[in-house]
């Protein structure tokens, strides 16, 4: 297409309407829009109605009380998303100033990723940038994921295996799994075997129903299973619940650093469960935000051997 054919097709289209179909179909709700973009309800129901006769698509529908994205806006979600990112980018490149700005960010972490990276982060906020205020949330992973995309949350620390194309995402660090038992329930030498991981009851953390599942598949494709005799969401209590009993917890090994070694005893699983990556989650969208960029520099600014 020729740079005068590009011209006369954008002079055609109003290019705020754009951005506000990636706020309808990021908050499925006019109201929610509306006060999103500081306009009108009225204002955003007329810019649907022209982006429907110029697209030749309902885009959103309504089911019940809420607007359900076509598959048509569900095909554009993702394309419109990155587009403006760039030209957001385009046109405010590195304007943040951290010493100055003021801004409240949405951070979903679980209490072991908090415990990781919240101490070494608030510092490195309060000297650099204490006008920036954080909000951390607690989700399961599936929740995580739905806050990014409905724009709920700026960000989300945590594993995430399958990820939407509309997120982005940067690997913190590398993290394996690690056995907590009581020092005293193993024989002479603490070693764990499989035999012993199997006949023992288990302590499972999970939040919401998310659970552990790259330890029940590692324990499937070996042909079996565990019993888990309390299941429970808070990380920070998980190690107290083994002293003096029975329990074993298979859990992230960066989250047993801190425990009482005097009675507690760290060991290997018995069997093979593959490591994986914590990470930061983003919208695409937001690539273009030179302060949540800013933001997502720092945590990793938090693993440093700077501000270890």
């Amino acid at each position: 297409m020729s740079t005068m054919h590009l011209m006369n097709d954008l002079r055609r289209i109003d290019l705020n309407l754009l951005v506000v179909l990636d706020a309808l179909l990021s908050e499925q709700h006019v109201t929610r829009a509306a006060e999103r973009l500081h306009l009108s309800q009225p204002a955003v129901s007329h810019a649907l109605a022209r982006l429907r006769d110029m697209l030749g698509d309902p885009l959103l529908v309504r089911q019940g009380g809420a607007l359900v994205p076509t598959a048509r806006a569900l095909e554009l979600a993702a394309p419109l998303a990155q587009a403006l990112g760039q030209v957001q980018a385009l046109l405010a490149p590195n304007r943040f100033d951290p010493a100055s700005a003021k801004r409240r960010f949405r951070v979903a972490m679980s209490d072991y990723s908090a415990a990781i990276l919240l101490p070494g982060l608030v510092r490195i906020l309060r000297n650099e940038a204490p006008g920036i205020d954080l909000q951390i949330i607690q989700a399961s992973r599936e929740g995580m994921v739905d806050g990014v995309l409905n724009g709920d949350l700026d960000l989300a620390a945590g594993v995430f295996p399958d990820m939407p194309a509309e997120l982005r995402t940067t690997a913190l660090f590398e993290e394996h799994y690690a056995c907590l038992v009581d020092r005293h329930s193993l024989a002479p030498g603490g070693v764990l075997d499989l035999p012993t991981y199997l006949s023992r009851p288990h302590v499972l953390l999970e939040m919401r129903g998310s659970g552990t599942p790259e330890i029940e598949r590692a324990l499937s494709a070996i042909r079996e299973r565990r019993h888990v005799a309390i299941s429970l969401p808070h990380w920070g209590v998980a190690p107290q619940l083994i002293k003096g009993t029975d329990l074993i917890l298979t859990v992230s090994s960066r989250g047993l650093l801190n425990i009482d070694h005097q009675q507690l005893l760290t060991v290997p699983p018995p069997f093979h469960i593959p490591s994986f990556a914590f990470e930061l989650a983003w919208h695409m969208r937001r690539g273009g935000d030179a302060g949540l960029q800013w933001l997502i520099a720092r945590v990793g600014g938090v693993l440093s051997d700077d501000h270890r």
